[in-house]
């Protein structure tokens, strides 16, 4: 188990990541060679790629993340980039997002509207 500096010093890397990959897939863009592998270079923090995340099934994928020790506003935010990286690009991960999102709803024990939200429109579309 991570001390409590380590974890202050994981857990702030682990949210600059987040914020990196979602100013990556909030530009509108057509997704070209260049931008998946800048792309690439950020998951890779997250010790994954796009043709790994494409691999995971959801339980696994949460699975990873969780090994990863993401808490719960990481975890939304991870789910969060899925949504906003499938609707730029040829991928489509919205079935891992809302795993995650479900699994946040079950095991944080705290009800979220914000996330039933995010559950109602990915589930809507």
């Amino acid at each position: 188990m991570l001390n409590k500096g380590l974890r202050d010093q994981e857990s702030i890397r682990i949210d600059n990541v987040l914020k990196k990959l979602m100013s990556l897939v909030y530009v509108p863009k057509f997704w070209n060679l260049e931008d998946l592998l800048y792309l690439e270079n950020e998951l890779k923090d997250l010790a994954m790629n796009v043709e790994s995340l494409q691999q995971f099934n959801s339980a696994e994928l949460i699975v990873h993340l969780q090994r990863l020790h993401l808490d719960w506003n990481q975890l939304e935010m991870f789910a969060d980039f899925l949504v906003a990286f499938s609707k730029e690009s040829q991928f489509d991960f919205k079935e891992k997002a809302l795993a995650i999102y479900n699994y946040i709803q079950k095991e944080s024990k705290v009800f979220s509207f914000g996330i039933l939200n995010k559950l109602s429109a990915l589930k809507g579309n």
